[in-house]
């Protein structure tokens, strides 16, 4: 979402680490969620090169548009004018998130075999066993671009396989990227060897 802020709209962001705002209808600040309970959870703040904008990134406790969508962003340019219905369910994706959406739309097409078209993805998705050998096999090619001295953009594309067929076997599990990010997230702050004794 986008947001105006002030400096104490920012520094009640900081102090609070929810997103608060400023609204220069009301001349007073509001924090997001106060009303709908959908906290923004700020674990970050970043401001742009020139300094005339800033960035809080977080967690949401739930949908962060007041139209109850995931996001504000999702209306599409090039679908607007091609006069296509607005999908607020279609969000605006990064990779890993588009990748994720894809692999979870093979998944549904599952359920319905007339739908969709043969693909590796839905091949992966029925055969467990297959999916397990790919991301051995995977990560085998990927460790022997390090020990063979392999260029970079091979070291790229090998990751890039293993990624792909890790994601399938996420969504075989019911496990989202975004738990995965939080996993990360969480280990940012915490000695990769302590991390690893904790585990017993």
């Amino acid at each position: 979402m986008q947001g105006f802020v002030n400096s104490d709209a920012l520094a009640t962001t900081i102090s609070s680490q929810k997103a608060t705002f400023y609204s220069r209808s009301r001349s007073a600040l509001w924090t997001k969620g106060e009303t709908s309970k959908n906290f923004i959870n700020v674990h970050d703040i970043y401001l742009d090169c020139d300094r005339d904008s800033i960035i809080y990134l977080g967690k949401p406790d739930g949908p962060t548009c007041h139209t109850g969508s995931e996001t504000c962003y999702y209306t599409s340019v090039p679908d607007l004018l091609e006069n296509k219905q607005v999908d607020g369910n279609k969000l605006a994706l990064t990779t890993l998130y588009s990748l994720e959406t894809i692999i979870s739309e093979r998944k549904a097409e599952l359920a319905l075999p007339q739908i969709g078209k043969p693909s590796w993805t839905k091949r992966l998705l029925l055969d467990h066993d297959l999916l397990c050998l790919k991301i051995r096999e995977e990560a085998d090619e990927l460790c022997r671009t390090l020990e063979d001295n392999e260029d970079q953009a091979r070291t790229a594309d090998e990751m890039g396989d293993v990624l792909y067929h890790a994601m399938v076997l996420m969504a075989v599990k019911g496990v989202k990227i975004e738990e995965v990010l939080e996993v990360l997230r969480k280990r940012f702050f915490q000695s990769g060897i302590e991390e690893k004794r904790s585990r017993g």
